[in-house]
């Protein structure tokens, strides 16, 4: 059973402030080509359900950057706040915005792209791309 708490974090300048009442105590990576390039190294990110309150909208940008998902960030730092899914609203909060050290890292995705130059030790559930694309598909 997937455990929860209260969660909340800032950007790196503190201009916006996200507020999870739902947040996983785990932790996963995604190695996607897209998450690296918008973190510059893999997107870990913890699952903080649709119950996501956001302070200091008015600092928020959101894009798409897919037909299925949105990205936020901080437009005045340029901190990476989340994913999040349109479909079901679930969000994925980058997890070093909550300062938080005891997260168990359980969840490794779209492992077939990451790069050969950097890995993790960390025991975990590793999936591909594939294998990602068809749990999305049997979720929505």
């Amino acid at each position: 059973m997937t455990k929860h708490k209260k969660g909340q974090g800032t950007c790196l300048c503190g201009a916006v402030t996200v507020i999870a009442p739902e947040m996983k105590t785990t932790l996963s990576a995604c190695h996607c080509g897209t998450c690296r390039t918008w973190c510059a190294g893999p997107f870990l990110a913890v699952g903080c359900g649709s119950n996501v309150e956001i302070i200091g909208q008015d600092h928020l940008s959101v894009y798409s950057s897919s037909d299925w998902a949105q990205r936020g960030f901080c437009q005045r730092c340029g901190s990476s706040l989340f994913y999040r899914l349109k479909a079901t609203n679930q969000y994925f909060v980058s997890s070093e915005i909550f300062h938080e050290t005891a997260f168990a890292f359980d969840l490794q995705v779209f492992t077939d792209e990451k790069p050969t130059y950097y890995a993790f030790s960390n025991p975990t559930k590793n999936m591909t791309s594939d294998e990602v694309l068809a749990a999305f598909s049997s979720s929505t």
